[in-house]
């Protein structure tokens, strides 16, 4: 897990992880690596030098919902980020384990953002 101040410093850094991981990847084609990074944005509550909290649980499962390459993202991160050249993907409204209501979720077109 990590946390950032910004979402586009979240998304530059997702991007740049994945990015990586492909360049691996292709020098190495028959390793397993594959990395799955979920997005949110929100309010954690910071404990012994740790986050907690429903934030932190939703990109828990964001990251579950997520595919070997992929980037998913909550709603809220995509608004956050409007206007700043990342290309998204529409995944539609979800259920995710542990939360009542569908989340709308993103998927972050890295191979065409630009950063």
């Amino acid at each position: 897990m990590a946390s950032f101040s910004t979402a586009s410093a979240a998304l530059e850094c997702a991007i740049s992880i994945q990015r990586g991981v492909a360049g691996h990847k292709e020098e190495h084609p028959d390793s397993p690596l594959g990395v799955y990074i979920g997005l949110n944005a929100g309010e954690p509550i910071a404990e012994d030098g740790d986050l907690f909290g429903t934030s932190i649980n939703l990109a828990a499962r964001i990251c579950d919902h997520a595919e070997a390459g992929q980037i998913v993202a909550a709603d809220v991160v995509r608004q956050l980020a409007a206007g700043k050249d990342f290309l998204f993907s529409d995944l539609g409204e979800t259920e995710l384990r542990g939360f009542e209501d569908p989340v709308k979720l993103w998927e972050l077109r890295w191979q065409e953002a630009t950063s």
